[in-house]
């Protein structure tokens, strides 16, 4: 039986193709530096879309446009300080505008790459999770859900109970 405290952490990602590369950035963690989708924690009061437009921003500079969900995902892996951790990840794939050269990238984030399935592929051993290969395989197989698949009720946007 699982420990009624274990609760995966909910994180929203952005996978962004464009002429047959994905955008993915670089950053620090207690592993060294490691590659992921742009993706992060969902906040209070804010959908899982919005989640993953501002933090396609914060990581990248661009504005990201999502266009389908593309998945729901499970995995576990280290947190960014090196602890175990488990994840819910909802990622969106979608479009994104040129970057805003007077943003700063997010604390931690050195770079974005823009990478081919097969760099992507090739550079597993540098992946912040394992759901990383995964979205993108999933992308090249054409796998899309709508967006209406993700149901958020007004109610998140307004009530603060638990927070």
């Amino acid at each position: 039986m699982t420990s009624p405290r274990w609760k995966p952490s909910v994180t929203v990602a952005a996978v962004i193709e464009h002429a047959g590369r994905y955008l993915l950035v670089e950053e620090e963690t207690a592993q060294g530096l490691m590659l992921n989708t742009p993706a992060g924690h969902l906040e209070p009061g804010e959908s899982p879309q919005d989640g993953a437009v501002r933090e396609a921003l914060e990581e990248t500079g661009r504005r990201f446009t999502p266009t389908a969900l593309l998945g729901v995902y499970m995995a576990a892996s280290q947190d960014a300080r090196g602890a175990p951790a488990s994840w819910l990840r909802l990622a969106f794939c979608g479009h994104a505008d040129e970057p805003d050269p007077a943003r700063a990238l997010d604390a931690g984030i050195v770079r974005t790459l823009w990478m081919t399935p097969a760099e992507v592929e090739a550079s597993r051993a540098r992946h912040r999770s394992p759901l990383v290969a995964r979205c993108v395989q999933d992308h090249l197989r054409g796998q899309r859900f709508g967006l209406e698949a993700v149901c958020v009720d007004p109610s998140i946007f307004t009530n603060r109970i638990g927070l």
